[in-house]
């Protein structure tokens, strides 16, 4: 399997910076999850698809050296720029391992917390994911999900042909590799069937002016996402221009 292609944006350093910007931007509300479901000093947390690292690290820094952070990722790209990260800021209590959530055992028990975003809309085999996270953790520890219900609800005001077309391509892409971007209808009762207690339930919806940074951190996916849509034979269209236009301009107050 080729990790550099079988990502929808890639593993390359542009998309390791997209997301690095992204992560930017959902931070705060990483963070209030993480809080509420009780991340502390000391923690042992396990990081499902951590991607290149960015909420690893900032998991490192609220467990402190007494914790543990194991990231899961199957990536090698993503893995070595983790890897020189932890390097960087002298986090040993952080391990990166390199695994395919689908083919690989977990072998990391007794977690207090196992941290999973945008992972089961993309995987093959939700339920392959559900039983790893559940096997995880120790008993009264919990799973914490940012994961997508609605993706079509990503729009503008005015309405664009060229994004709606956009996202209804990059759902139709995930579809035909296998995933679903709308899972976590799916995905609630598949966790209580193994064993989970579900103890809370938060949407995040969000209707911001085009300038917001939760906008701006869509550009570069705009950017990346059309060409490679091109070669698979789906995406048509390039909506970046259309969300820039809309970003310069604005709502003026009448008499």
């Amino acid at each position: 399997m080729s990790t550099a292609t079988d990502y929808v944006l890639g593993t390359h350093q542009a998309e390791i910076n997209r997301l690095g910007l992204q992560h930017q931007v959902w931070r705060p509300h990483v963070l209030d999850a993480w809080s509420r479901a009780g991340m502390t000093r000391g923690s042992k947390v396990i990081d499902f698809g951590a991607g290149p690292g960015y909420a690893t690290m900032d998991a490192a820094d609220i467990v402190g050296p007494g914790g543990t952070v194991i990231a899961l990722e199957r990536s090698p790209d993503f893995v070595d720029f983790a890897r020189h990260a932890i390097e960087r800021r002298e986090t040993p209590w952080v391990q990166i391992v390199e695994c395919d959530l689908m083919d690989e055992p977990v072998e990391c028990a007794d977690a207090d917390i196992a941290w999973c975003r945008w992972v089961a809309s993309f995987v093959t085999q939700p339920q392959t994911l559900v039983e790893k996270l559940f096997g995880a953790l120790r008993v009264g520890g919990i799973a914490v999900l940012h994961e997508y219900q609605q993706y079509s609800t990503w729009r503008t005001i005015p309405a664009s042909s060229q994004i709606d077309s956009f996202v209804a391509e990059v759902m139709a892409s995930w579809r035909a590799s296998g995933g679903e971007p709308d899972i976590m209808a799916s995905l609630l009762p598949l966790m209580t069937d193994f064993g989970f207690k579900v103890r809370e339930v938060r949407p995040l919806i969000f209707a911001v002016h085009p300038s917001h940074a939760l906008t701006i951190g869509r550009f570069p996916q705009l950017d990346l996402g059309p060409p490679r849509l091109r070669r698979a034979a789906y995406s048509k269209y390039s909506p970046a221009a259309a969300l820039r236009s809309r970003s310069s301009g604005g709502v003026k107050r009448g008499p």
